[in-house]
């Protein structure tokens, strides 16, 4: 079977043979995969988080450089990190899939194989979802249901005037490792390709590759109460930010001399002659989380950071609405931030 195409296989006895591998058993699941719609069993009182996105191949990913089964797991991971940007616990997964013909049964497979190698470490349960055939590309559509106590999750609008922005994680490392896989398509880069360690190379495309949630910095900071707004950065700070200032209705200064920036990233910055701090501002897909918090929370914040593991640094301070969204550079200078996020429709 693993060598046989797509469009050999009945679509009904590929649904019974992902029922089989990937059993839902998760707290609250009624019926899982193999009837018209999956059952679960509200828990009240609750929030329920519903997220969804559309991936496209040769929009949002490449199988040239990435496989099914890194398809798989990063299109999981994107929707865990909304789930993780409202501070919510990820509880059930629906997968859509439309499948190209030149497809082998095997790499679709793998792509649930990924894509269920990242629930599992959050205990995600697939319980539903769709296959069609597909005459361009390979496309997924993502659906996670996650849950928080009522009344109790983290949004975009809640950033005050002097509240101090933090980020988790560092910045930079998945666009850095984009461009890595990107310079290895192509003969003329290699030529010129300045050198880069081995060992920084394959940390950077990792990061790219198989990025992480910050589920548990979600649920922390929610559960404590520390953050008064939060995002998810898929998009790039620079973009990110604009919509947390934009449904806050505020500014922001933000430090350029105190973003996170891993040792790999800077290395790879200086031997393509790049700023590290632009790589840190337009870089997407790193999956950290970008959040507010009032400064009583501060000494908090980096107390139980710190006591749980949690790499959280202090970026920049919530301005008036009137003062735009800026960066004070090394040099000392303010200057606007500029808008250097992705965006799908103008790419």
């Amino acid at each position: 079977m693993a060598r046989r195409n797509v469009s050999s296989i009945a679509e009904f006895a590929l649904i019974r043979t992902i029922a089989h591998r990937f059993p839902g058993h998760a707290s609250g699941l009624i019926k899982g995969i193999g009837d018209d719609a999956a059952v679960v069993s509200a828990k009240e009182p609750a929030w329920w988080h519903v997220t969804t996105d559309l991936l496209a191949e040769g929009v949002h990913f490449d199988l040239d450089t990435a496989d099914p089964a890194t398809v798989g797991y990063r299109a999981a991971m994107a929707n865990l990190s909304d789930i993780a940007a409202m501070g919510a616990v990820p509880r059930y997964l629906l997968m859509t899939l439309a499948i190209p013909r030149r497809f082998k049964s095997a790499s679709v497979f793998a792509i649930y194989d990924g894509l269920m190698e990242a629930c599992r470490l959050h205990d995600v349960a697939l319980i539903g979802g769709d296959t069609s055939a597909s005459r361009a590309g390979l496309f997924l559509g993502i659906t996670l249901i996650g849950d928080t106590a009522a009344g109790r999750a983290l949004f975009r609008h809640g950033a005050d005037i002097g509240d101090h922005i933090y980020v988790t994680g560092t910045l930079g490392d998945s666009l850095a490792g984009f461009r890595l896989l990107n310079e290895r398509r192509s003969p003329r880069s290699n030529r010129r390709s300045p050198s880069l360690s081995a060992a920084d190379r394959r940390t950077l495309i990792e990061r790219h590759l198989r990025p992480s949630a910050r589920v548990k910095e979600g649920r922390w900071l929610n559960q404590e109460r520390l953050a008064s707004a939060a995002i998810d950065l898929s998009d790039g700070l620079s973009g990110d930010l604009r919509h947390i200032c934009e449904e806050s209705g505020v500014g922001a200064e933000i430090d350029g001399g105190a973003l996170p920036i891993s040792a790999p990233c800077r290395a790879y910055a200086e031997s393509r002659r790049l700023s590290p701090v632009d790589l840190a501002v337009a870089g997407g897909e790193d999956y950290e989380l970008l959040f507010t918090a009032s400064p009583r929370m501060h000494a908090a914040i980096e107390r139980q950071a710190r006591a749980r593991g949690f790499q959280v640094t202090r970026i920049g301070t919530v301005r008036h609405r009137r003062f735009g969204i800026r960066m004070r550079n090394t040099d000392g200078i303010t200057r606007p931030m500029p808008a250097t996020s992705y965006e799908h429709f103008f790419a």
